[in-house]
């Protein structure tokens, strides 16, 4: 999950002419100077994110392995809540047009991929597998059109809410103290806006959302749930976290969660480091099973980053934790940077 398209629109103005995404942002303004800039291409094949890389080759990180890591990235169409029940659609077709613009625009890097097959034909290419995701509930409106219509524009997964409730679904803070339910989990609408995903193809994102919310797609949807940015509940008790009665639930259904970097999700602090974010991975290894984690990151949409993990460059260092510690094979790692989404993904195609 990675919201460089929304840096984009306010850095921008979603104009790609002087955008130089091949060279190395940290040194070209406005990106040198913000706090919310972790992304260009180089720092992506750094990250073994672009490109299949060979483990040994990327300077002795892992020593004697000998695996390749593919990994794909989801560019989030990210729509504000306070679009909500103005230009909220507008938006989200505008952020989905800078992606696929973005993306066609670095053809030797890049595809926009929609289907398992086609990220599997990018990863033999060697290109990076891009996909869209939209993150707000409310950027379709209340309309199962404009859903139906954001999957024709390629939007693989909907995040049912942002920080705000939609109509039809509790976002996470109604979870917090102090705030009361505005619905208590789901509506009938928002039960329809699952089942329609299920129908379309497109996966549930339930990041963000109320525990109520979670518990109530997890029960209507015929096919495996992902989050595509949270973590783990019983090591960080931000609201934005998954329990683990949700995390056994999600193992039940087939689903995925994916470990956000934000350090307010991961040590409820301003800082956190590499360590903390595996700490987190292992837990929901532990709880769900290692099937059902991988990785969310959310670079670009945060401030700041734990220690260790500064950017896209960073991953294989995360990774060559994991295989230090003689808990994680080769075999588990592949699940976690892509193949478990790929299992999630297909299932979702096949209901």
């Amino acid at each position: 999950h990675n919201d460089l398209p929304w840096n984009i629109r306010k850095f921008l103005k979603n104009q790609l002419v002087n955008f130089r995404f091949a060279e190395d942002l940290r040194e070209m303004s406005p990106w040198s100077r913000s706090s919310w800039s972790h992304t260009d291409l180089l720092r992506l094949r750094e990250g073994m994110v672009a490109a299949q890389v060979r483990a040994s080759s990327l300077n002795n990180i892992f020593e004697t392995y000998h695996v390749i890591f593919s990994m794909l990235q989801f560019w989030s169409a990210y729509v504000p809540c306070s679009t909500q029940h103005l230009d909220a659609v507008q938006l989200a077709l505008e952020q989905i047009d800078v992606i696929r613009r973005l993306v066609a625009k670095y053809p030797t890097y890049m595809t926009l991929v929609t289907t398992t097959e086609g990220i599997e034909r990018a990863h033999e290419s060697g290109l990076l597998a891009s996909l869209i995701g939209v993150e707000g509930g409310h950027a379709i409106g209340t309309s199962l059109g404009v859903l139906r219509m954001l999957y024709q524009l390629g939007a693989r997964y909907l995040t049912l809410t942002h920080t705000c409730n939609t109509p039809w679904a509790d976002c996470s803070i109604a979870d917090e103290p102090g705030h009361l339910p505005h619905i208590g989990g789901l509506s009938p609408f928002g039960t329809l806006v699952v089942r329609e995903m299920n129908r379309l193809g497109m996966m549930v994102d339930l990041s963000h959302v109320s525990v109520p919310t979670m518990l109530d797609a997890l029960r209507m949807s015929r096919a495996p749930v992902i989050f595509s940015h949270s973590s783990a509940h019983a090591l960080c008790n931000s609201s934005r976290n998954v329990p683990d009665h949700v995390l056994r639930l999600l193992a039940e259904n087939g689903g995925l969660m994916m470990v956000a970097f934000y350090p307010h999700f991961i040590s409820c602090s301003e800082s956190a480091t590499l360590q903390d974010v595996v700490a987190h991975i292992n837990h929901i290894r532990d709880v769900a099973g290692v099937d059902h984690v991988g990785i969310g990151a959310g670079y670009d949409g945060i401030n700041i980053t734990p220690l260790g993990l500064e950017d896209v460059s960073r991953y294989p260092y995360l990774l060559a934790e994991l295989l230090g510690s003689g808990r994680w094979t080769e075999a588990d790692l592949q699940k976690l940077v892509g193949k478990n989404l790929i299992r999630v993904f297909r299932k979702v195609e096949e209901v």
